[in-house]
C-alpha cells in the first residue's frame, strides 16, 4: 500500500503464447533512492495460480527506481517438459529470455501496477491500474 511518502508496486504475468496466467514465477524487488545510488534488494515472491504477486515486501520511503527480476526460464522448463509428454518431438532449447528485469521510476504516494505479458520469445510490459 502506498502512503504520501512511499510508493507501492504490484504485478502479474499473463503467457500470452497460451492466453492463461502465468503461475509459479519467482520475482524478485529491488530499490533505489537516487540514479546512481546502489540498488537494495527487498525480497521476493512467487506468482499464484492467478500470476499476480501479491505479497511483494513494501518499498523504503525515498525510493525514486524500482526493478523486478522475473526469473521465467523454470517456468518455461515447466512448462515445456509437460508439453513433451503429449508431443515428444516437440523440443526447443527453452526461452529465448530467461530472466525478465523491468526497471522503472516511481514518485511517493503512487501506486504502480507493472503486467508482464510473456512468451517464449518475448515480452511486453507496461504501467497497469
Amino acid at each position: 500500500m502506498s502512503t504520501s511518502t512511499t510508493a507501492s508496486v504490484s504485478t502479474h504475468i499473463l503467457d500470452t503464447s497460451i492466453g492463461r496466467p502465468a503461475g509459479g514465477v519467482a520475482v524478485q524487488l529491488a530499490a533505489r533512492s537516487g540514479r546512481d545510488a546502489a540498488w537494495q534488494a527487498l525480497g521476493g515472491s512467487a506468482t499464484d495460480a492467478d500470476g499476480r504477486c501479491k505479497d511483494l515486501p513494501a518499498l523504503p520511503e525515498e525510493t525514486t527506481h524500482v526493478r523486478l527480476d522475473f526469473a521465467v526460464e523454470p517456468y518455461f522448463e515447466k512448462k515445456q517438459a509437460d508439453a513433451q509428454q503429449d508431443a515428444p518431438a516437440n523440443r526447443d532449447s527453452g526461452p529465448f529470455f530467461p530472466e525478465v528485469a523491468i526497471t522503472f521510476a516511481v514518485k511517493p504516494g503512487e501506486h504502480y501496477h507493472v503486467p508482464l505479458l510473456l512468451n517464449p520469445f518475448g515480452y511486453s510490459v507496461y504501467r497497469g491500474s
